[in-house]
């Protein structure tokens, strides 16, 4: 299975967090599965850190691409196509994040990790 890691989800994973589901958490340490992590996380979580929402995530700002690597994700970079197809999407949710994640997932067929019941709206798989 393809999966691509939402936000939260992949800070859980780093953090060990119980907010993980188990379905997930066996999903992405199941290493027949092939995850990505987008550069749209990595916008996200560097701009909620800087906010002063996202405290705990100092290290995946100070070097994100480590960390993936380290963990044997694949970086998922943002394409043009990436970016037509999140601009098409109805503001079903209000994330460009999210938009953009649900995106990514169509055009590279990927499901989405994620707890947010908002990505079924864009007829992603999504996995919890």
């Amino acid at each position: 299975m393809r999966l691509l890691l939402d936000t939260h989800p992949l800070i859980w994973w780093l953090a060990g967090d119980p907010a993980l589901s188990d379905r997930a958490r066996e999903a992405i340490a199941d290493p027949a599965n092939e995850v990505f992590v987008s550069a749209a996380s990595s916008w996200e979580i560097a701009t909620q850190h800087r906010l002063g929402r996202l405290p705990e995530a100092a290290p995946l700002t100070a070097d994100a691409a480590a960390i993936i690597a380290e963990q044997g994700f694949t970086e998922l970079p943002v394409t043009i196509r990436h970016g037509q197809v999140a601009g098409a999407l109805p503001p079903l949710s209000p994330s460009p994040f999210d938009r953009m994640l649900a995106a990514q997932a169509i055009v590279a067929d990927l499901a989405i990790v994620s707890d947010d019941t908002a990505f079924d709206a864009y007829g992603v798989t999504r996995l919890w």
